[in-house]
């Protein structure tokens, strides 16, 4: 017998034309299904004609469009329906994030003890630009944890609200948390399902991921430093461009064995950290370049910041 949970279950939505929504059918199932164990809100951002299909097909859940200003469509979503929520324990979660039922118990019940989860997303299929990608959640794992397209967070300190306005939601929604004095779990142990994006959709978030890094200015350095690092070794040091290549990977297994990740990801996926690598230390500049621009194209708009500083996200809690 399936236990009900009293829990939100929040899915920011916008779909911009039928293509994108050949998936309807399978997701629809996929909300009817948690519909049976939380309650359910999308957040419905999509032109009007798909908004009303939404609300036809998909029966079992709360269907809005979005309240909250903002040029952030996702974080736009999100916090609308944080703001609406049932419960106090809400997950947030793509459209493409499929929770079995293991997975919500746990970071429902992750959640009585923490006011932020960051579960780790691992991909239902693999093609070949979903494993190019896992490079840099290994990387990520070995450096603290990923980020991911899915989130738990307590009601209570994520409201009022977060920055709307910027490119880095996730981040901006965990550090507006701790800066209210709110604990983050970062749950690297705690896989849930996600389904890949088309290679289409894949490259157009290559720059815009990398732009992510502003909000991260060590990292950031890093990766900027990837290039003009690699080049010198080639040039005068192969063997030191081959160890630094080692290191990389070496750094990605770290991250793939932690936490029983050597479970879920491939024995050879660390590999892929170093085509990731390459990307990013190219996309890196190009981010720079629209940050000189005035910020990086998203849906319509230009974001400049990629999310606020934990130090003036504090400043402002104290004003």
């Amino acid at each position: 017998m399936t236990v009900r949970q009293a829990a939100e279950y929040v899915l920011p939505l916008r779909w911009d034309d039928a293509t994108e929504a050949v998936a309807a059918v399978e997701l629809g199932e996929y909300l009817a299904w948690l519909a049976s164990r939380v309650d359910v809100t999308v957040v419905d951002g999509s032109p009007p004609q798909l908004f009303a299909a939404h609300r036809r097909d998909w029966p079992a859940v709360r269907i809005m469009p979005p309240s909250v200003p903002g040029r952030n469509g996702k974080a736009r979503g999100a916090m609308t329906g944080i703001l609406v929520a049932r419960h106090p324990r809400i997950v947030i979660a793509d459209d493409d994030v499929r929770y079995d039922q293991p997975a919500l118990d746990a970071v429902l019940d992750a959640l009585e003890r923490a006011d932020v989860v960051r579960p780790q997303n691992v991909w239902t299929r693999r093609p070949w630009h979903a494993r190019w990608d896992t490079g840099r959640t290994l990387l990520n794992r070995a450096c603290g944890g990923d980020y991911s397209g899915t989130v738990g967070v307590r009601a209570e300190l994520a409201r009022p609200g977060y920055d709307t306005d910027v490119l880095f939601e996730n981040l901006e929604l965990e550090r507006t948390v701790r800066a209210r004095g709110g604990r983050v779990v970062v749950a690297r142990g705690l896989y849930v399902g996600r389904h890949p994006a088309s290679g289409h959709r894949f490259g157009e978030q290559r720059v815009r991921q990398a732009y992510d890094s502003f909000a991260q200015p060590q990292r950031l350095l890093v990766e900027l430093a990837l290039a003009p690092v690699a080049v010198t070794l080639a040039r005068r040091h192969p063997f030191g461009l081959a160890v630094a290549a080692g290191a990389i990977v070496a750094a990605a297994e770290v991250g793939r064995r932690r936490d029983g990740g050597a479970e879920v990801f491939g024995a050879t996926d660390a590999l892929w950290a170093l085509p990731w690598a390459g990307e990013r230390a190219i996309t890196s500049w190009i981010a720079v370049w629209w940050r000189l621009r005035g910020g990086v194209p998203y849906r319509g708009t230009k974001l400049r910041r990629a999310a606020n500083s934990l130090r003036r996200l504090r400043k402002k809690e104290r004003r």
